[in-house]
């Protein structure tokens, strides 16, 4: 299921998401004529810096969500197209140097499709690198979330709910790229823990991205309700004594070539 955000609320959320992605991007060499896809380029921030790379070159960002392709375009230049596309519908055939993906891959339920797919759009040599979450992460949140699922009353509104995200184990996720046309694969996990400054950055967060899949599932006049359960139950379990806030943050690293 594609969700829709917010993208320019996504743009004051999500300093962490570019803080990861600015470092995923200054590990990578460049010639400079690349043809890169960003897969779940959100607001179109990074996108811009890896098109920064290849003034010869060109980036193609795809996201499934309306609202953050209408911020990325904001950001449109000769060298950076956006589509609207979902991930899981790429159909891509030998057109990219480099697929390249920060902060998203944790949507996508179906990674044995994805690498066939990635595999398919790239080049011969073509370079894979990817950064998502992994079992563990946002361990807070994921509480939070369990027990509003169990709770009256907002129970009976999980009914017929899907879990939105995978986030694999380190193992899990090698044995998925072991069966995958992929070759000089490398995997590993990170941990990315992060204190929020505060209390009003920790519900930005919360806000955008992580109450998005769970919100629609209420009535408009549920939802406040909802929502101020898991912001308070959030501060009463990550809170410290300096005021910040503590979460974890745990990543899947994945480096390959076609």
């Amino acid at each position: 299921m594609a969700y829709d955000f917010d993208g320019r609320e996504y743009e004051k959320a999500s300093t962490h998401q570019k803080e990861w992605g600015n470092s995923v991007i200054a590990t990578l060499e460049f010639r400079g004529d690349e043809r890169i896809l960003d897969l779940g380029c959100g607001d179109g921030l990074l996108t811009s810096r890896l098109a920064d790379h290849i003034p010869g070159g060109e980036v193609v960002g795809i996201d499934s969500s309306r609202g953050m392709i209408e911020a990325a375009r904001e950001k449109k230049r000769p060298n950076i197209r956006f589509m609207l596309l979902d991930i899981n519908d790429i159909e891509f055939d030998e057109e990219f140097d480099v697929v390249f993906s920060n902060a998203t891959l944790h949507w996508i339920k179906d990674h044995r499709k994805l690498l066939r797919n990635v595999a398919n759009a790239l080049r011969p040599d073509g370079r894979v690198r990817f950064n998502f979450a992994a079992v563990g992460n946002c361990s807070h949140f994921i509480r939070v979330m369990r027990e509003a699922m169990n709770r009256e009353p907002f129970s009976d509104c999980f009914r017929g709910f899907s879990w939105p995200w995978f986030m694999p184990s380190l193992q899990a996720y090698q044995s998925l790229t072991a069966e995958s046309p992929l070759r000089e694969v490398r995997v590993w996990c990170e941990n990315a823990d992060r204190y929020f400054p505060d209390v009003e950055t920790m519900v930005r967060w919360i806000d955008r991205p992580s109450l998005v899949p769970f919100i629609p599932l209420f009535k408009k006049d549920q939802r406040e309700a909802f929502r101020s359960f898991v912001i308070n139950r959030m501060i009463e379990l990550t809170r410290q004594n300096n005021g910040t806030c503590f979460e974890t943050f745990r990543r899947v690293n994945l480096v390959a070539r076609k």
